[in-house]
């Protein structure tokens, strides 16, 4: 359905619906036969909210696909990431809240490590602390190049925002210079059209000047670059669905992407009690609430199947209490699968659960539990990342009839 079409449907009511996301919480089994991450978690309070909800997986870009974060999140708000498409440069930009103009070109970069020979031996830079990275990023935002202003600013760790700003038009469709594993060279900048050759050549002469500019750094010594983006013009999430909409999390991407929908977005601590708080602190003022949990995504990259189960236990502990603020409907997913086995992203289905509404307790026989073999005999089946949010808001009664 367009986005077009769940807006001529949106109506206001008092119900409130959550969105709570661990991201990348998807997971696979270490061994055959064994349990995923959220398998192997104890989640008796999500247990019991599946009880009276619906299961199911959903798909958050298209079946085979690995999606990135930005996808992900798109998806979960109900935009069609096949259709609306965006850099995760401009998200970073949003997230620092960088006064992004239009034709400004924003990219997302990492602090890395390269040996003598200018081979990648760490793409984060060994996730070098925040306090650490910025006088590293104060050496960068001191490049000039011709033709263009240039803006650096830390997002977090080893993440930075560049922004390009031209003296002549340009578009920004440019490939990433990170090459994605270790042992080899960054990629070059290559312009995937003509109109972005300006932007390209910028971007060029610029990284020309970081191995000169960091000589002498001990890990953070090069960058790579990656989601080259402007900004786009698309319908705003509080108009499509007449929710007074609010992101809480801890990383400025995530805050970024909620501000391109047109959600307001406040910063909480990166600890999933953190969340309570700041829910309870603005529980009256909004319709919507969409609350971030990194651990579980960066517990998987790193390979620890362990903590990623723990963070989701710590999650299920906080869950009754937020709930108890006043929501109606909770969804409960993850943008994507990060699977401690694969220490990446990856393309398989990720379970979710809702619950709440008029219509509660439709759910299958058998659905015992919240993890993927349960999910996959869910009364909801397997949809598309983006049929999640037009069926909250069913749920919390937020959607009219369509048709005579």
């Amino acid at each position: 359905m367009d986005l077009t079409d769940v807006a001529a449907l949106a109506q206001p009511t008092g119900e409130k619906i959550m969105l709570l996301v661990l991201d990348g919480v998807g997971g696979l089994p270490l061994e055959p036969g064994g349990l995923t991450e959220l398998e192997t978690a104890r989640t008796p309070n999500m247990d019991a909210l599946l009880a009276g909800g619906d299961a199911g997986l959903h798909v958050p870009v298209a079946t085979g696909v690995t999606p990135g974060s930005g996808p992900g999140h798109l998806a979960l708000f109900g935009y069609d990431p096949l259709r609306y498409r965006v850099g995760r440069g401009a998200l970073a930009a949003l997230g620092v809240e960088f006064p992004l103009q239009p034709g400004d070109v924003a990219v997302r970069g990492n602090l890395c490590t390269v040996d003598g020979e200018g081979v990648v031996t760490d793409r984060r830079a060994g996730r070098i602390a925040t306090e650490e990275a910025e006088p590293v990023l104060d050496l960068l935002d001191g490049i000039r190049v011709a033709g263009a202003q240039t803006f650096v600013r830390p997002v977090k760790e080893h993440r930075f925002l560049l922004v390009l700003r031209p003296e002549e038009a340009t578009d920004a469709d440019i490939e990433d210079t990170d090459p994605g594993v270790t042992g080899v060279a960054p990629l070059d900048v290559v312009a995937g059209s003509p109109s972005s050759d300006r932007a390209a050549r910028i971007a060029r002469e610029w990284l020309a000047r970081v191995p000169e500019t960091l000589s002498g750094q001990p890990r953070a010594n090069m960058v790579l670059l990656r989601g080259f983006a402007t900004l786009p013009d698309w319908p705003l999430f509080p108009d499509v669905f007449r929710m007074r909409s609010l992101a809480m999390a801890a990383y400025p991407m995530y805050r970024g992407v909620a501000r391109l929908v047109g959600m307001d977005a406040v910063a909480v601590d990166d600890d999933p009690g953190a969340l309570l708080p700041a829910l309870e602190e603005r529980i009256d003022d909004y319709d919507f609430f969409f609350l971030h949990v990194k651990g579980t995504d960066k517990a998987g990259e790193d390979g620890d199947f362990r903590r990623k189960v723990d963070i989701i236990e710590r999650v299920d502990e906080v869950l009754p209490a937020l709930r108890e603020t006043g929501i109606g409907v909770t969804l409960i997913t993850g943008d994507h699968s990060t699977p401690a086995k694969m220490k990446s992203h990856s393309w398989h289905p990720v379970p979710f659960l809702l619950h709440g509404g008029p219509g509660r307790g439709h759910r299958s026989e058998g659905t015992a539990g919240l993890g993927e073999s349960e999910c996959a005999r869910g009364a909801l089946g397997t949809i598309r990342g983006c049929e999640l949010m037009p069926l909250a808001a069913a749920r919390a009664g937020r959607l009219g009839k369509f048709g005579a």
